[in-house]
């Protein structure tokens, strides 16, 4: 499954408004692992920047002024994301501002969603942790993934880290090592697995909370509707009931 991690950076807030894109980021994932190809560019947007938007990316129209236009990156761009599903976080956003680009353009291809699926990772992680904050900012933090580098909000930076966010709040990279497999990085053989110590004290038992207990059951209903069936858990349990009986 290849899947396009992606965002955008803008003049200002509405497409509407004339508003344009001035940067976009996309990272590969390929059966849930990052590769190493990536799509960045700058764009010039012919138009004035925000004060408000230059103070959250960090952008001029100076830096701006001799990159290339929109139709000038779109046949490169497209052909990157064509047939794969795009992961986006609050994609109503950069979708809108893309459809908005290639209205402009008059491509063949009128919206970004005739070439590729969308998944929106603020309606997942909003369905995950309801009533908490859920910007990528809280996701980091939730997930214990590194951001202290985004001092400035950046397409490809940005990308990079929700392409770790989604991966955590799916269930993390997939790797598994058969047989006689060089990739020792994904796991310890029998032998070098660390041996349980003999403890004299009796282990403290510590309860979940009813909060955890509630973000706990909201999680395994994400995962069964993103398995599209039970999950096996809640199949032997349903088993050991009847069995019981």
């Amino acid at each position: 499954m290849r899947q396009i991690v992606l965002d955008t950076e803008t003049t200002g807030l509405e497409p509407s408004q004339g508003h344009r894109i001035i940067e976009i980021g996309c990272v590969e994932v390929i059966n849930r692992r990052t590769t190493q190809n990536s799509f960045h560019q700058y764009i010039n947007p012919q138009r004035e920047i925000d004060e408000g938007a230059i103070e959250v990316h960090g952008i001029t129209n100076e830096f701006l002024a001799d990159k290339p236009l929109f139709k000038d990156i779109a046949e490169d761009f497209l052909r990157f994301v064509d047939g794969a599903e795009l992961v986006i976080h609050n994609a109503p956003f950069d979708v809108g501002f893309i459809n908005h680009e290639l209205k402009l353009l008059g491509s063949s291809i009128s919206q970004i969603e005739e070439v590729c699926s969308v998944l929106d990772t603020l309606v997942m992680a909003r369905q995950m942790h309801p009533g908490q904050k859920n910007n990528l900012d809280a996701l980091c933090k939730r997930y214990e993934i590194d951001n202290s580098s985004r001092t400035l909000h950046g397409a490809l930076l940005d990308a990079e880290i929700l392409a770790d966010v989604y991966l955590s709040m799916t269930g993390g990279q997939v790797g598994l090592s058969l047989g006689n497999s060089d990739n020792s990085s994904v796991g310890q053989s029998l032998d070098s697995a660390p041996r349980p110590v003999e403890r004299t004290q009796r282990l403290r038992v510590i309860s979940a909370s009813t909060e955890e207990l509630a973000e706990h059951k909201s999680r395994m209903t994400a995962i069964s509707q993103a398995c599209g069936d039970k999950p096996v858990w809640q199949q032997l349990g349903e088993m050991e009931e009847v069995c019981s009986e």
